[in-house]
């Protein structure tokens, strides 16, 4: 069981018509806050992103937003928050978020939120960090991502191991609960002497 100080929720700069997905990212940042976890996200004031900081905030929480200085005129960034780093550029941005948190919870998003997922999770793969991943589903969203996940394995593309690394919840508290209860995240070695 590890210790949780810091999570670094990734989610959408879009709000999706479907109330559901308002109401998890508000019920993740609201849950964050009230157990004294620290929230690290991308510092946008507007979308999912600005639910779960806005909800967090609400709740008493400490809020750390990451924003490139490149993308004030497409993200709008929160002037709220406990924290806001502003870095030079998108790789620096992810590193910084890495950085600060203990876990990653992605809610659901678009490209940056995928790449952002597929990224931690090599790097947890690779043996760079030991730190959980999971899913928060909201209405199946995650669904089709946990089935091709599945897939890689099946045909040999990915190692059970490395599927382990990213956990599924369909709850705020089945994810924090998921990010406690996750142990060390190396898979092992992840290339073989004999496959090089």
């Amino acid at each position: 069981m590890g210790d949780i100080h810091a999570v670094c929720v990734f989610c959408g700069s879009s709000t999706p018509p479907d109330p559901r997905f308002r109401e998890a990212a508000r019920a993740l940042g609201t849950l964050i806050a009230s157990q004294g976890i620290d929230l690290v996200y991308g510092g946008g004031r507007v979308g999912l992103m600005g639910e779960v900081a806005d909800a967090a905030l609400a709740a008493g929480g400490q809020v750390r937003g990451v924003i490139p200085i490149g993308l004030f005129s497409r993200e709008v960034p929160h002037q709220g928050l406990t924290e806001l780093r502003e870095v030079g550029s998108m790789h620096e941005r992810k590193q910084v978020m890495y950085d600060l948190a203990d876990g990653f919870v992605a809610l659901p998003g678009g490209l940056g939120t995928l790449e952002e997922l597929a990224e931690v999770s090599t790097w947890s793969q690779l043996g760079l960090h030991a730190k959980p991943v999971v899913l928060l589903d909201v209405d199946g969203f995650w669904s089709p991502l946990v089935t091709q996940l599945d897939a890689m394995v099946s045909v040999g593309l990915l190692r059970p191991a490395g599927r382990g690394l990213i956990q599924h919840a369909r709850s705020p508290h089945d994810a924090l609960a998921a990010l406690r209860a996750a142990g060390p995240g190396r898979p092992g070695t992840w290339i073989t002497p004999a496959e090089r």
